[in-house]
């Protein structure tokens, strides 16, 4: 199993009136980090998959603790949880090497544009997808105490 990294800079106008990361934000982090994953690691030379389109089912995100803006970005890492017939389920830890400042998790589903509907998951993509799948829960601790770790980073 593989994870994606993804190096997200952080913006100044990314803060709130607190001092730290809008938690409003962390959704357009999360968003950079699964169109990097879905679109620029789809499978194949001149491959469509993911190219149809995709929608948000659903979003669910745990805040751990603040993300003050800094000149260092922050890592936001990606992996596979479910694939259905018809959607997938991405989950991601946005954070450094010390420390988790957001879990999460987004419900995909592959959508046709041209016919206005949900569409099933290609064989290609699937492939795609498995290599990246991990069905342990983020939030469940490991045998080290941690949460979430990864055996295997693809950093881009």
């Amino acid at each position: 199993m593989a994870r994606h990294l993804y190096s997200c800079p952080l913006r100044w106008s990314d803060m709130d009136a607190f001092g730290h990361v809008n938690n409003a934000v962390f959704v357009r982090y999360l968003e950079e980090a699964r169109i990097d994953f879905m679109f620029r690691l789809a499978p194949g030379e001149g491959s469509e998959s993911f190219q149809g389109g995709s929608v948000v089912a659903r979003h669910e995100i745990d805040y751990l603790r603040p993300l003050v803006h800094r000149h260092e970005p922050v890592t936001i890492e990606t992996w596979v949880t479910k694939v259905g017939a018809a959607s997938l389920t991405v989950a991601y830890e946005v954070k450094d090497a010390d420390q988790v400042y957001v879990r999460a998790s987004t419900v995909v589903v592959p959508f046709d544009f041209d016919r206005g509907r949900p569409r099933r998951i290609t064989a290609e993509e699937k492939m795609f997808l498995e290599e990246f799948r991990d069905d342990a829960d983020p939030a469940a601790p490991d045998a080290g105490g941690r949460r979430g770790t990864a055996k295997e980073a693809v950093a881009v």
